[in-house]
Parts: structure tokens; sequence; C-alpha cells
């Protein structure tokens, strides 16, 4: 903005070279915004980015089925009936599988980008899906404890953890009420 303010006060004597700084400025605004954006993940871009890389390759995959499923169908009924004119009945059918394929698609479409793109954060949630299988599973408090502090001090990667738990009243009362 102060190549702006500059070039505007310059264009006063030569022209030529405060529209140069002008140009240079408000070229800057949004180049200098979109580093600052992506430098400092600012209003959650890599959200942004991570559905636009989702939909734009579902997008183009479901477009290349339906036009190949489409021409294809319409290529096999064109043989097997011999009738020149398209049949409907392969757009129906090309629709159809598109409906069908949208989410199963969509799920592998995401899983690959986030596997490819987005590693810290795939490799967080398999980890926590192992950590709550591990948890169904076990009782020991001690060794649940320690697994607990692991998992949040390798998907999270604070400086510091600790844990505090609350002793459980209703078992206290439960020993003392036997003797």
């Amino acid at each position: 903005m102060g190549a702006v303010f500059v070039g505007s006060v310059i264009s006063i004597w030569s022209a030529d070279v405060g529209i140069a700084l002008i140009s240079v400025g408000l070229l800057g605004v949004p180049i200098f915004t979109g580093v600052a954006i992506a430098r400092y993940r600012l209003y959650e871009i890599d959200i942004v980015i991570n559905r636009t890389l989702v939909y734009g390759a579902l997008t183009a995959t479901l477009v290349a089925v339906y036009f190949g499923g489409v021409a294809t169908l319409q290529g096999l009924f064109r043989a097997l009936t011999g009738q020149e004119r398209q049949p409907q009945l392969a757009i129906v059918v090309s629709t159809l599988a598109i409906a069908a394929l949208f989410n199963p698609v969509r799920r592998s479409i995401q899983s690959f980008i986030d596997r490819r793109f987005y590693r810290r954060k795939y490799d967080a949630r398999k980890t926590l899906e192992a950590f709550s299988v591990k948890l169904r599973d076990d009782t020991d408090l001690d060794a649940l404890e320690d697994d607990l502090v692991g998992v949040v001090t390798g998907t999270m990667q604070p400086a510091h953890v600790s844990l505090w738990l609350r002793p459980d009243s209703a078992s206290t009362r439960r020993e003392g009420q036997g003797s």
C-alpha cells in the first residue's frame, strides 16, 4: 500500500513511473495476502484446499465415468439393437451408476488425499482409532494411562503432557462397606 501512495505522489511529476509503482503495489496486495494465508494457515485455508482437491478429483472422475459409460452403453445398445438414434436407457443407466458410485469414490479420494497431503492428520486419526480399540479391550488402568499419554504425545505433539485421574469414590465406598 506504501507503493500505491508513493506512486500516486510521483505520478504528479512522472506519470509512467507513478503508474508502474501503483501497479506493483496493487499486484502485491493479493500476492502477499495469499502468502500470509498459506504460511500462517489463516481462515482455515487448508480445509478449503482439501475440499478443492477432493471435489475437483471427484468431479473429474465422475464426469469421466459418466461420459465413458454413456458412450460405451450407447455403442453397445446400437450394436445389439441396430438403431442409430441414441437410446435414453444408456443415459439413465449411467446416471444411476454415478449416483451409486458418488459416496464410495468420494471416500476413497478423501482417504488418498489425506494420506498424501495431510499425512500427520491421517496418522493421528489411525493412532486414535487403534487406541480406541485398545481402550475397549484393556482394563489395566496403569497401562492405559501410559498408552494415553503416549497417544496424546504422538498425535498432538504438545510441549508437556500430564494426566490427572480423580479417585473413584464409589469403589472406595464399596470396599469400605464390605468390612
